[in-house]
């Protein structure tokens, strides 16, 4: 039987949105009360302060798991790009850490949140379609559920995530894989401008012209400023027909090979899409047994015949497959993660393996990689949970963008494949951090003994683990990066901030 924590794990891989990260401040947050009370004063009455024991700075200090959450001095929530400036500047004369939140779904500790002052910026959500243009500006304290339900019924849409309740903001400024990828790019490849507040308060707006801010905020996150709205492209939408399929254990072997016998195809139709998941599951098992769900997207009303016929002939436990709008099939994902999620409550890690291919070797040894640490895991936490997402992308998709700070190198395809390890007993918070790297050492080394050159490839920014190198992920642009970052920031305000920081 698949365990509703299963479906819960497998479905939020899809939406994880995260040198080194800076190191977290160790002054306590009353220490920073007096910087509070400065952005109180400063801000106009379009924004507010939230103190300890108040509903709404709960709301923001909130993350998708407690271990990427804090208890910060208080919360602010600006209402105006000047505002933003305002707060910068204090900010940064008092040296006073701060997190900036879009969604919260990250799972690394700090980069979102801190003991400093929480800038939540769930104010900025105003969505304006330009049908003329051809754009839609979209503030950056939007979730997804905001962006496609007011595009529901106009006939278009947009690149953006996977699962409901993640961020716009931490999508887009980490990369963005979508089910509409294959056809058009990685979400930052379909940004037509950002709205950017510098850390010295002024505001601008960031298009292609701006040849070095524009490469680094397509994938360099808050290192610039705090972006306060994005204008993407309008795409068109109509009705799309999925799958969503759910398979025994038993037919681990057979989902496997339809996966290797679809990528050899996986061009010929950019309007098709497959995600697909890979879990540990102790419930109810005498063994360890891998699970597997597959979810199959056609850009259309239905997909020509062939496209999934690999996964459509495997017998399935449970499958629900439907033609209707995107944002009927988005809202179904939220099925499998709802509100009493133990998420929300618990631990959690998260790390990114890119890979050329998924070839039999390597879906072998995530399976066998999965068995072996989900028993070790269990035995020290019976609670653990640990899933696989298998990304199977075209080889075309990062030919629609221009040169970005991730991906570093365009001139071939990578498959970022998520791992999402969640717990409860925080004592192993080093243990499994180890582990999960071990993990993803141990697959990658297997994707090299067969052939892959990934030895050196970046994992995808929103997956990548809390420590792991900034070279590793930005590759050659990361001078380039650290040029950009000094000429904007001399004082690296940005630096009081989490994330990866150049």
């Amino acid at each position: 039987m698949i365990s509703a924590t299963f479906l819960s794990c497998a479905l939020a891989l899809f939406s994880l949105t995260s040198c080194e990260a800076r190191s977290v401040d160790q002054r306590s947050s009353s220490t920073f009360g007096s910087t509070c009370k400065a952005i109180a004063a400063a801000v106009s009455n379009s924004s507010q302060v939230f103190f300890p024991g108040s509903p709404q700075y709960a709301s923001d200090n909130s993350h998708a798991l407690n271990s990427s959450s804090a208890a910060s001095a208080c919360s602010v929530e600006p209402g105006s790009v000047k505002d933003v400036g305002a707060m910068l500047g204090i900010l940064g004369s008092t040296r006073t850490p701060f997190a900036v939140k879009g969604g919260g779904h990250t799972y690394n500790p700090g980069f979102s949140s801190t003991k400093g002052i929480e800038i939540a910026m769930s104010r900025f959500n105003e969505i304006s379609i330009n049908v003329t243009a051809g754009t839609v500006d979209v503030g950056s304290g939007l979730l997804l559920d905001d962006v496609y339900s007011a595009l529901n019924s106009t006939g278009f849409n947009v690149v953006g995530g996977r699962i409901p309740s993640v961020g716009f903001a931490g999508v887009l400024l980490g990369g963005g894989y979508s089910f509409l990828t294959n056809q058009y790019g990685l979400a930052i490849d379909n940004i037509e401008a950002f709205e950017l507040v510098f850390p010295n308060g002024t505001t601008t707006s960031v298009t292609s012209e701006n040849t070095d801010l524009w490469y680094g905020l397509r994938g360099g996150f808050n290192n610039f400023g705090i972006v306060t709205r994005f204008t993407l492209k309008l795409l068109p939408q109509g009705q799309i027909w999925t799958s969503i399929i759910i398979y025994a254990p038993d037919q681990l072997a057979a989902v496997n090979a339809a996966l290797v016998k679809y990528q050899q195809h996986r061009d010929e139709d950019i309007k098709a899409a497959v995600a697909g998941t890979a879990a540990y599951s102790p419930e109810g098992a005498s063994q360890s047994i891998v699970e597997s769900i597959m979810i199959l997207y056609y850009n259309g009303p239905s997909p020509p015949a062939g496209v999934f016929d690999e996964f459509l002939s495997i017998p399935a436990t449970q499958s629900t497959t439907s033609t209707g709008s995107f944002l009927d099939f988005f809202n179904s994902l939220a099925v499998a993660v709802p509100p009493s999620t133990p998420r929300s409550v618990r631990s959690g890690l998260s790390s990114g393996i890119p890979f050329i291919q998924y070839s039999p070797a390597v879906l072998d040894a995530i399976a066998n990689q999965t068995m072996v640490w989900g028993d070790k895991w269990r035995a020290l936490d019976s609670t653990t949970t640990f899933t696989v997402a298998i990304e199977p992308f075209n080889s075309k998709i990062f030919s629609y963008g221009s040169d970005s700070a991730y991906p570093p190198d365009r001139s071939h395809a990578l498959m970022p494949t998520s791992l999402s390890l969640g717990y409860t007993n925080t004592s192993l918070d080093d243990f499994m951090a180890k582990s999960l790297r071990e993990f993803t050492d141990t697959v990658q080394a297997v994707a090299v003994a067969d052939g892959q050159n990934v030895s050196n490839a970046a994992p995808y920014v929103n997956y990548a683990l809390f420590d792991t190198p900034l070279e590793t992920m930005y590759g050659a642009g990361l001078p380039r990066l650290h040029s950009i970052k000094k000429s904007v920031d001399p004082h690296n305000v940005m630096g009081l901030t989490g994330g990866w920081k150049f």
